[in-house]
């Protein structure tokens, strides 16, 4: 007897109807995580609360399921579920928090000293994002604004610099506030900069790869006086699901690599390019 997934339209997947309740209680682990891969990749991603409904187990039960499966990299854990994996997608946040690592340490460095005493940022979350507050914090005079508590934390042990942390829904997986709370907190604030990083960048403009990132980054720019993207270029090959904004509100760019095809969409732009040395 099998189960049947409703269709919706909400962005995780949701499992609101089930035909022939079949009783999940007594499955070993093993034929329980075998039974959410496949409503996983029936329905493309899962919520926790759905899946233990469904299965008929408790939601940390659930969550240890799901840690243990994306361990194995059968599935991404995300904000209160999981997808299936994407190639051209992003993983896991530890997971990019490894990759393309002097890449992003360059960019980081480089991006930092755009930046002085006085200065009021904004600042996403993301594995750039957070290489970007270790160097920021060697410097002194600035205020923070993030939704991150890994930069929070990396801003308030420098000397002489301010952060506020934008409350809001807690996300483990990147250790961030998210949410329509986060969102209006940001608008409480008018800063001179946001910083902030992308899951793509094309002649479209940047895009992200998730709906709550995507939602901070526009208030973000929507709050700031100029925009500055920090991204590696394996950026430049993909394409996100969610717009964040388009290229002419861009107005700097830090990479390590020249963007090649997209150079002169960005010349178009009159985006100012800086490229990151020592990154190879």
């Amino acid at each position: 007897m099998g189960t049947h997934l409703a269709g919706s339209s909400h962005l995780f997947g949701s499992l609101e109807h089930v035909e022939g309740r079949v009783e999940f209680k007594n499955m070993r682990p093993e034929e329980r995580q075998e039974k959410i891969l496949a409503l996983l990749r029936e329905n493309g991603r899962v919520k926790v609360d759905a899946l233990a409904e469904t299965l008929q187990i408790s939601q940390e039960t659930i969550r240890r399921d799901l840690t243990r499966l994306g361990s194995e990299g059968l599935l991404w854990k995300v904000h209160g579920g999981a997808s299936l994996p994407q190639p051209n997608g992003e993983g896991p946040f530890q997971l990019r928090m490894t990759e393309q690592l002097q890449e992003k340490r360059a960019i980081a460095r480089t991006a930092a000293a755009l930046f002085h005493p006085g200065d009021t940022l904004f600042v996403d979350t993301g594995s750039a994002t957070v290489l970007f507050a270790e160097e920021l914090r060697r410097q002194t005079g600035l205020t923070v604004i993030t939704n991150s508590l890994m930069i929070a934390q990396t801003i308030a042990r420098s000397d002489g610099n301010r952060v506020f942390l934008i409350g809001g829904e807690y996300s483990d997986e990147a250790m961030q506030n998210i949410g329509a709370l986060a969102v209006q907190q940001v608008s409480q604030f008018r800063t001179v900069h946001a910083v902030i990083t992308v899951g793509s960048l094309d002649i479209e403009g940047a895009m992200d790869f998730t709906l709550e990132e995507a939602e901070i980054a526009r208030a973000m720019i929507d709050h700031a006086r100029n925009l500055t993207v920090i991204a590696d270029s394996t950026k430049f090959k993909k394409t996100g699901l969610f717009r964040v904004c388009p290229l002419n509100e861009i107005d700097r760019l830090i990479t390590e690599a020249c963007p090649g095809d997209l150079s002169q969409a960005l010349a178009n732009a009159e985006i100012d390019v800086h490229i990151a040395s020592g990154s190879s």
